[in-house]
């Protein structure tokens, strides 16, 4: 659950930098996240979250 709050957080400051700096319109930003809602309730959202959580899970066990 902290991965997936900490995720949509990220992804969310990335896509109002890209409309700020990058001039994405706001109805692309609009149909971006659309999609995710709609691919999170699909049957590929439990994949990608575990795929997400594994990610997460590697990256916390690098020792740099």
């Amino acid at each position: 659950m902290i991965v997936s709050v900490s995720a949509v957080l990220l992804l969310g400051v990335f896509v109002y930098l890209l409309w700020r700096y990058a001039r994405l319109p706001l109805w692309q930003a609009a149909i971006c996240a659309l999609f995710g809602y709609l691919l999170a309730a699909s049957s590929l959202g439990p994949g990608i979250a575990d795929g997400l959580q594994s990610l997460a899970r590697f990256i916390s066990g690098l020792h740099l």
